[in-house]
């Protein structure tokens, strides 16, 4: 192929420098049955137009939460984001500078970052945050890996209650590894035993709260049982827009609490970019992974700020990186600081009341639905549904017939769990009055 510069001696060269005798043998750690044996179903070739119209028309086939009443959740949230977030980060300082190779250069990229840095530890009161992650479910499997380098131990204790998808990184990151994940049944009742599987080889205990069933977790007799034989909790919320009205993770003994801040700034995407919160205690921060902006004074007494950490791959020492991580998703991290900063304390804690009471009201009104049970006792702004009938089904029935997006069937996240029956509905301050009196009308209409 013209595109490929590579010759095959270049290619044989590069394999025995590597040890390998194959291109196929550096996929060795992939499954079999999870690489393909033939092309993909796709035509060869396409006009640029025609690429467009063909794509236009699938997009199109799409219902899209602007365009219907919408109550899916499950980790990703729609909210409102206000217009001078777009036009903030469009500007081309934020646009372009991108990411800090020559940190003391950009001082205005650093002060977006130290601030970013101080609204995330004041929101999940924490003594320290970096300068962000990927995204939440990275940021957990990171969480994991800092844990064991401060205990000593290899093994994680893994609620139930955790989205799956974090699970699932966490399993393939310890996998390769080689290192332990006792990952509990999911949860759905509420009555997780999560204190008897730590153990003195407990290197950490992951919590979600609210979890992925939407329950509020109380972590206080966690964090005091795993603190017990010298393990630490991590703390993951994946709604953080929650924090707005629930104690933070922080003041309930959390050691380390990753977030996935894409409620706030980020709009969205049909899956991203979203970006990873990370925080910890100070005593932890030199295993902290990623970047950490600091505050100082220059030679003349001025307010300057510094790149105090930056263990990643790329850099100086890199046999030491805590991390692999090579990117803080500075642009997302940037819009998330802008909307936070535009709501402000009192402004976060009126936007988390508005999406517990708009939860509360629907909730309520399924719960007096003919065969229609409410799973939780506690929730903010997301609840678990138990319908008479298969949630999926019921789904796309009403994505069809009705132009609505009632929320997301549990058996989506864990399809061998027997769960077919469950439906995870979010409701949020962008549901109106008719959009939440239309989901209740149709899926009593439909049962």
């Amino acid at each position: 192929m013209r595109y490929l510069p590579l010759t095959e001696s270049d290619r044989a060269e590069m394999l025995a420098r590597i040890g390998v005798d194959t291109v196929d043998a550096l996929y060795s750690d992939v499954p079999a049955d999870e690489l393909l044996d033939h092309l993909l179903d796709l035509p060869k070739a396409k006009g640029e137009m025609e690429v467009e119209r063909i794509m236009g028309r699938m997009a199109a086939k799409n219902l899209t939460a602007s365009a219907a009443p919408f109550f899916c959740g499950a980790g990703a949230y729609k909210h409102h984001v206000p217009a001078t977030v777009d036009h903030l980060i469009q500007r081309s300082e934020f646009l372009t500078s991108y990411t800090p190779y020559q940190p003391e250069i950009t001082q205005g990229t650093l002060q977006v970052l130290f601030e970013f840095q101080t609204q995330v530890a004041n929101l999940t009161g924490m003594e320290v945050a970096n300068a962000s992650m990927y995204d939440g479910s990275t940021g957990a499997g990171e969480a994991v890996l800092m844990a064991h380098r401060v205990t000593k131990r290899r093994k994680a204790v893994v609620s139930g209650g955790l989205h799956p998808h974090y699970a699932e990184v966490i399993a393939t990151l310890s996998a390769m590894a080689s290192d332990e994940v006792a990952r509990l049944a999911p949860n759905v009742g509420g009555d997780e035993d999560l204190l008897s599987a730590i153990d003195a080889t407990t290197s950490c205990v992951v919590v979600q709260s609210p979890d992925v069933f939407g329950r509020i977790v109380d972590l206080k007799p966690i964090a005091d049982a795993a603190h017990a034989v010298g393990a630490l909790l991590i703390a993951v919320v994946t709604e953080v827009i929650s924090l707005g009205a629930i104690e933070p993770p922080g003041a309930r003994g959390a050691d380390i609490v990753v977030c996935e801040g894409q409620s706030l700034g980020n709009p969205l995407g049909f899956g991203g970019p979203y970006v990873g919160l990370f925080a910890a205690r100070s005593k932890y921060v030199r295993q902290m992974p990623g970047r950490l902006c600091g505050e100082t004074v220059d030679a003349e007494g001025k307010r300057g700020f510094v790149l105090t950490l930056s263990t990643r791959e790329q850099h100086i020492r890199r046999e030491k990186a805590t991390s692999n991580i090579c990117t803080n998703a500075g642009l997302c991290a940037t819009a998330f600081s802008i909307h936070l900063t535009l709501l402000g304390e009192a402004g976060l804690s009126r936007l988390a009341a508005l999406n517990h009471e708009a939860a509360c009201e629907v909730a309520d009104a399924l719960a007096n639905l003919p065969g229609v049970e409410v799973l939780n006792d506690t929730f903010f702004n997301e609840f678990t549904v138990k319908l008479p009938v298969n949630a999926a089904r019921l789904v796309e029935k009403l994505a069809k017939e009705e132009g609505i997006l009632a929320g997301v069937p549990v058996s989506r996240l864990l399809p061998e769990a027997g769960l077919d029956d469950l439906l995870l509905v979010a409701v949020t301050e962008c549901s109106t009055a008719d959009d939440r009196a239309a989901l209740v009308a149709a899926i009593s209409e439909a049962l």
